[in-house]
């Protein structure tokens, strides 16, 4: 393949997980591969995402690890069988790092940093012959050719027209703008009769309209040890343990992340929608009833509550910022609000604070990765319109997705 490919450029635009794995795919395929990023270098928003630690794919049986995809399960499990959980630490290990599997289940490189697997990958890039052009803002294009704003000698903003066999779009979806991810691709790709879905913000937080007293208080303070029981789209209840952080204006973290698909498409349907916390998931309702019954003598409800059951802080807090007063002070009521407590959402946060977005390029406009409305242009990444939760999930579909995209246009390029 490789003598054969090897006078065909292929243009990779953006310079994320996605971008890259298409670039290493297409290095590896014979063909001559430049990657165009709008800023000053690659795989930012790769980089923030592993300031707490990269997590970069899930260890759990296949099967279920498909499934944390939803509706977008189908479509993407042809380019998830290709290069799979397994295939993303082998990757990873021939970079020259190791893996270790987390408590959770989740994956990590064993420094749990970003930096060196990203350098060490941009450097096996490098040496596969892969170039690098920074600052290089994509416009659309001029009847064949792609148009680029970049810098001039000057350093003053200028248009370049780009000639490529073959591209490759993987510029992200609309969250961390400021990263380089800001969905100004959309309009352009419409313009050419690509079927597009708004962008939404996913793996987001959540405004609630707590009072000034509740929030001066308890803003930034976790919850931990916490269920929420949420709706899906069929009204179906669901439970997820786990701990988030309550916000000035409402709550956000990996337990509301995981939510956040379900909870954006009750908003959308209602307007509206309600959680019910459990704030006590380890002790039942009966448990619960039982000690908040007991004798407590001249001690105010709080701090019987604390006593007999650990509830302080935020969780004390939540309980009076939810509850009337008659509520409060009846046992009964109390008990069952303690296992079941609503808080009612009203809108997602926006998507530029989300960690990814929903929406994007349709699955109908496409045929395997090639949009139909382009030949020769190819997706991958977050551009398509998927959406998964956070551990790891993002990460191996976005590569996945790039080997796929990368794959596609090899074998588009081959007859010619």
């Amino acid at each position: 393949m490789q003598s054969s490919l090897t006078p065909f450029r292929v243009a990779v635009i953006g310079g994320g997980p996605a971008g890259l794995m298409a670039a290493q795919t297409l290095a590896q395929g014979g063909v001559r591969v430049d990657v165009y990023d709008a800023m000053p270098s690659v795989g930012r928003k790769f980089l923030l995402a592993g300031r707490s630690g990269m997590n970069i794919t899930h260890a759990e049986p296949y099967a279920d690890f498909v499934t944390r995809y939803g509706k977008s399960a189908q479509p993407l499990q042809a380019m998830l069988d290709a290069f799979d959980p397994q295939a993303v630490r082998g990757w990873v290990h021939g970079l020259g790092l190791e893996t270790f599997v987390g408590t959770s289940g989740r994956v990590f490189p064993t420094d749990m940093k970003a930096a060196p697997l990203l350098r060490a990958w941009v450097h096996q890039l490098r040496e596969s012959g892969v170039q690098f052009h920074m600052r290089h803002r994509w416009q659309g294009w001029r009847d064949d050719a792609l148009v680029f704003s970049a810098p001039d000698d000057n350093g003053h903003p200028a248009e370049q027209l780009v000639s490529a066999d073959a591209v490759i779009l993987a510029l992200g979806g609309a969250s961390w703008a400021r990263l380089g991810s800001d969905g100004a691709w959309m309009p352009v790709l419409a313009a050419r009769g690509v079927e597009v879905a708004p962008l939404a913000p996913a793996n987001c937080g959540f405004d609630v309209a707590w009072s000034e007293h509740f929030s001066s208080r308890h803003a930034g303070e976790p919850l931990m040890t916490v269920a929420v029981i949420a709706r899906d789209a069929q009204g179906q209840e669901m439970r997820k343990q786990g701990q988030f952080v309550v916000t000035q204006g409402g709550i956000e973290g990996s337990l509301i992340y995981a939510l956040s698909a379900a909870l954006c498409d009750q908003i959308a349907a209602e307007g509206t929608t309600t959680i019910w916390l459990d704030l006590l998931p380890d002790l039942s309702p009966q448990r619960v009833a039982d000690e908040i019954a007991r004798p407590r003598g001249s001690r105010s409800m709080s701090s019987h509550l604390q006593s007999r059951l650990g509830i302080k802080g935020v969780k004390a807090g939540l309980l009076r910022e939810c509850l009337s007063k008659d509520e409060y002070a009846d046992e009964s009521l109390l008990a069952q609000a303690i296992k079941r407590l609503p808080v009612r959402l009203l809108r997602p946060r926006p998507i530029d604070e989300a960690i990814s977005s929903a929406g994007g390029v349709c699955w109908s406009a496409l045929e395997g990765t090639m949009l139909k409305a382009v030949p020769g242009a190819f997706v991958a990444g977050e551009m398509i319109d998927w959406e998964a939760p956070t551990g790891g999930y993002l990460l191996t579909a976005c590569f996945a997705g790039g080997v796929a995209a990368a794959r596609d246009a090899l074998a588009w390029l081959t007859p010619r």
